[in-house]
């Protein structure tokens, strides 16, 4: 298969081997190279990355890769392959994307699951809900055969998260006309510099919840594999921040 992930990172990381991964420096442009290539070369969006962060690389790999599947991941998430060794020796290799995606349209990470509450619901409770409220107007005035999928956000308890994905290349066309198309016009409806520098990277954080909401109109028939992270994750502390988001109304003040 013709496979190319692109890793997006803005700093300098350990990078997976395998030759299906591209690193990419995100938000290069007017940023010091630190030799991955930039998503500030052809037909780019990369100074928008303030506010898009990992969606300008995902622009970048859009209009600049011609592969017949096209992937993102990220410097420290990625698609886990193998049990064994330490996290970058688990990461997945071509050979195994191959044979998960054997006869399908791509591969999601597997679902991730909120018990407590709805993906409306947490997004509401950790950030402001504003720029996903306007993303609805925007979805029932433009493409309204959306519109029960956007609301079911109200509803669902899953997604598959983090704008991680292998698509075919039909498929990502199809996908990212759409959610650009989306994203650009809440550009022009909602002025992120309202928010501080972590909070105005909203349109990340809505494009993550979109994926299921085009899904849901377009199934796919996708394999699936874990999410894996390259650092340790404080799993006391991001559920002692969601207590207190979701009890007393404090925002996420930073990425876990």
């Amino acid at each position: 298969m013709d496979i190319k992930v692109i890793v997006a990172t803005h700093k300098e990381y350990v990078m997976p081997a395998d030759e299906m991964y591209l690193p990419l420096h995100v938000g290069a442009e007017g940023k010091t190279a630190f030799g991955f290539t930039g998503d500030n070369t052809g037909d780019n969006i990369s100074t928008k990355n303030a506010t898009f962060c990992e969606l300008t690389g995902l622009y970048w790999a859009w209009k600049n890769l011609d592969n017949e599947y096209i992937g993102l991941a990220h410097y420290r998430r990625h698609f886990g392959g193998s049990k064994q060794g330490d996290p970058i020796q688990r990461v997945l290799s071509q050979k195994q994307a191959e044979a998960l995606m054997e006869g399908k349209d791509g591969l999601l990470p597997s679902l991730r699951h909120y018990y407590i509450e709805t993906l409306y619901d947490h997004y509401a409770h950790t950030c402001h809900v504003e720029p996903l409220d306007i993303t609805g107007e925007i979805i029932r005035e433009k493409y309204p055969a959306y519109a029960a999928a956007f609301e079911n956000l109200k509803k669902r308890r899953s997604a598959h998260m983090f704008n991680m994905f292998i698509l075919r290349r039909d498929h990502l066309d199809a996908y990212c006309t759409w959610l650009f198309d989306i994203l650009f016009e809440l550009e022009k409806r909602v002025d992120a510099s309202q928010y501080d520098s972590f909070h105005a990277r909203f349109f990340g954080r809505v494009s993550e919840l979109l994926l299921d909401v085009w899904l849901e109109v377009n199934p796919l028939d996708c394999a699936a594999a874990p999410v894996i992270s390259m650092e340790p994750v404080n799993w006391v502390k991001k559920g002692g921040s969601f207590l207190v988001a979701k009890l007393f109304g404090k925002k996420y003040g930073k990425s876990f």
